[in-house]
């Protein structure tokens, strides 16, 4: 009986040293990469958000198909041209890195992206984005939001920027 006790004692002992594994982080070297990658693409300095990047990786927007760097990079540039300013509620934002089953490095962003585009018309939308890391860059990043609202705008836009075109033919012509 008092082996089995001091057996017992051993195992519990052993346990409790047998610590798991954290596997949750509100920082890491990959959270602030996150971030860094977010300011960047508020600024427009695509070499620096770029930078963040293996030259491998796959990003998905919306989608199953995914897009390179360049191409998305190209996409960012071009579409952030329709707004007068544009950013992320810092005050609301919510970022952590987990270690999941297979011990990939995951950082997961919850986000408001709010700007005002160049006809003054202002637009908020929730983004999530889910960024798989291996050694310090991004390897992979899938973007979630809906773009409803700001399609629409964008399209409005589009066609009044055709319509005074037209307009401005016509007034040529006379």
């Amino acid at each position: 009986m008092k082996k089995l006790f001091v057996l017992g004692i051993a195992f519990i002992f052993l346990a409790a040293c047998n610590e798991q594994k954290q596997r949750y982080f509100a920082e890491s070297a990959e959270t602030k990469t996150l971030e860094s990658g977010i300011a960047a693409y508020e600024s427009g300095d695509w070499d620096k958000w770029r930078s963040h990047f293996a030259d491998t990786a796959k990003i998905y927007v919306n989608s199953r198909d995914a897009m390179t760097v360049e191409a998305r990079m190209k996409n960012l540039d071009e579409t952030t041209k329709a707004w007068s300013s544009y950013g992320f509620d810092k005050e609301t934002d919510y970022i952590e890195m987990v270690l999941d089953k297979e011990d990939e490095t995951w950082v997961y962003y919850w986000g408001l992206h709010s700007g005002t585009l160049v006809n003054g018309k202002e637009l908020s939308m929730p983004v999530h984005l889910a960024v798989q890391f291996n050694n310090g860059k991004i390897t992979e990043e899938h973007i979630y939001f809906d773009a409803t609202e700001m399609n629409e705008a964008m399209r409005e836009m589009q066609a009044e920027a055709e319509s005074n075109m037209v307009e401005a033919e016509e007034n040529e012509g006379n």
